[in-house]
């Protein structure tokens, strides 16, 4: 299928706004050590530092369908990543409730701008959904990369002057530029004519309730592993390994395209999410047996199977849902991953620090991989990528 210039240029501005989407998150693990030395927290506030973005993703995702509904993708997406930029950069000063409440705001933007990419997948490119969502998806996974590779030791961190609060705010300046791209060069809406456009999502719609929480089992997995493994890597002696196993961690997402491109119908059917739901609970067991640099091969292992499983159920919503209802589905399966997402790496935290034990952070995602595979058992995925009329 032939691209025209026009199609290009939309998919860089999907590709864009999906690094925005996680880029400021991500710009957090690397820092941990020195935030958590200069404010004093614990392990739970680390958590909840972390989690907290997924917390509002979680709560205002159904929000972001009703901008879509009011404003279009369009002024939806440039509001949110408006949002990132300004109160990404705001998580720089120094107190931690500002940090708490700057790290809250940044997550409204972020909440607000996701489910317009699956509706601008649906609108921009409905023959080539798995095309328009496998841009924006690499966007995010760039988007997780690039922070845990240029933060330290070489990179942001020493141009800050080794100052972690001017190195977060930095990460605004890519979300400000990719906002104003967006608003002066993507299409608009395109409103059917006779077409209401609803937003409040219908839970039991389709596979929303189940296709939210195998996702969210895998974004459980993973976020849980950003918060702890540079802790727990400082911990344990291993302080110079957290940047190599932060990078391995979130650069092997970078593989995930290509696997799936080569082996698509293995891995988008059930084995590719059973295989992914095993790799998952190994690999986290392997991160606190395994001694020495090993843990960042590990890393590795665990980064490509949980996004492996994020790309594949994230084509699902504008593949299943009805015309004018990708927003509406996505708003439900987004709800329902990331509260998933932020309450299993509390629960990591609560258990560190009750015990003492650094061990136990790492049980609750393996508990998480065994039911995504038992979940992922029973979906129903459709067997190409046109869009289905409604499930």
């Amino acid at each position: 299928m032939r691209l025209t210039r026009a199609d290009w240029v939309r998919l860089l501005l999907l590709w864009l706004g999906g690094i925005c989407l996680r880029l400021t998150m991500l710009a957090v693990p690397p820092l941990i050590p020195l935030i958590h030395r200069d404010l004093h927290l614990d392990e739970k506030a680390v958590g909840a530092l972390v989690a907290l973005p997924i917390l509002v993703l979680a709560l205002a995702s159904v929000p972001g369908s009703l901008l879509i509904a009011r404003l279009g993708v369009r002024g939806a997406l440039v509001l949110g990543l408006g949002f990132i930029a300004v109160f990404s950069a705001l998580r720089g000063a120094d107190s931690a409730p500002i940090l708490f409440t700057a790290t809250f705001l940044m997550g409204v933007g972020v909440a607000v701008s996701q489910p317009a990419f699956p509706t601008i997948a649906r609108e921009w490119f409905p023959t080539k959904i798995a095309l328009a969502t496998a841009a924006y998806s690499n966007g995010m996974i760039v988007g997780e990369t690039l922070p845990v590779t240029l933060t330290t030791p070489v990179g942001v961190l020493p141009l800050a002057n080794g100052e972690w609060r001017w190195a977060l705010a930095s990460w605004s300046i890519l979300v400000i530029g990719s906002a104003v791209a967006i608003g002066i060069a993507a299409p608009g809406r395109g409103r059917r004519p006779g077409v209401r456009t609803r937003w409040w999502p219908t839970w039991l719609e389709g596979q929303a309730l189940r296709i939210g929480l195998v996702i969210g089992m895998a974004s459980a997995v993973y976020w849980g592993a950003n918060a702890y493994i540079p802790d727990y890597l400082d911990q344990t002696g291993r302080h110079d390994l957290i940047t190599p196993a932060l990078v391995a961690l979130n650069g092997a997402q970078l593989l995930t395209a290509p696997a799936v491109a080569v082996w698509d119908r293995l891995l988008t059917g059930r084995i590719g999410f059973i295989g992914s739901a095993a790799l998952m609970g190994i690999a986290q067991i392997a991160i606190v047996l395994t001694p020495g640099p090993l843990v960042v091969v590990w890393a590795f292992v665990l980064g490509f199977s949980t996004a492996l499983a994020f790309i594949v159920t994230l084509t699902l919503p504008p593949r299943l849902a009805a015309a004018g209802d990708v927003h509406r589905m996505s708003a439900a399966v987004f709800t329902i991953q990331y509260g998933t997402a932020f309450v299993v790496p509390l629960i990591a935290g609560a258990l560190w620090d009750a015990s003492g034990l650094a061990v136990l952070a790492f049980i609750p995602g393996v508990a998480s991989a065994a039911v995504m595979g038992w979940l992922a058992l029973s979906l129903r995925i459709p067997s190409d990528s046109r869009p289905q009329a409604r499930m």
